[in-house]
């Protein structure tokens, strides 16, 4: 069972995918601070000066009605956070985009790197002809 988990490590695409991960974490962290640091606060000033991260519904209006999320917890009034929910959304729709451009770029440069083929070897010498050719011009054998 051990060498097969060292045969299953030392595969390529086992490697890549850990990098993958590794850096998908760090780019979730530029993303979410991009988030929550220079694109909500804008949107939020535009809304009438809201800040997103803070909206919350009181459920139970009982133990009085918080001014802010911190006081509805300290008070541990139930409430309905949706404002991180709103920001969390920005968030993936964020990240999903810049996958998307990652792997319409990839896709583009793999097409480019696939070109169409346009010669053939030739049976008897193995030179070069156009794959349309019925008669190699090095050798003069019929291709047929």
């Amino acid at each position: 069972m051990f060498k097969e988990f060292r045969e299953f490590m030392k595969r390529g695409n086992v490697l890549d995918l850990a990098v993958a991960v590794i850096i998908a974490a760090a780019f979730g962290k530029i993303i979410t601070t991009l988030v929550e640091g220079i694109i909500m606060p804008p949107i939020g000033l535009l809304l009438g000066k809201v800040d997103f991260a803070s909206l919350f519904y009181v459920l139970d209006t009982s133990k009085g009605t918080p001014a802010s999320l911190a006081e509805a917890k300290q008070k541990a009034i139930p409430v309905i956070a949706y404002g991180q929910i709103i920001n969390d959304i920005i968030n993936f729709l964020i990240v999903a985009f810049v996958v998307f451009l990652i792997i319409r770029y990839v896709n583009r440069a793999k097409g480019k790197q696939e070109k169409e083929v346009t010669t053939k070897e030739c049976p008897r010498c193995l030179s070069k002809i156009p794959i349309k050719a019925t008669r190699c011009a090095e050798c003069c054998v019929d291709l047929g």
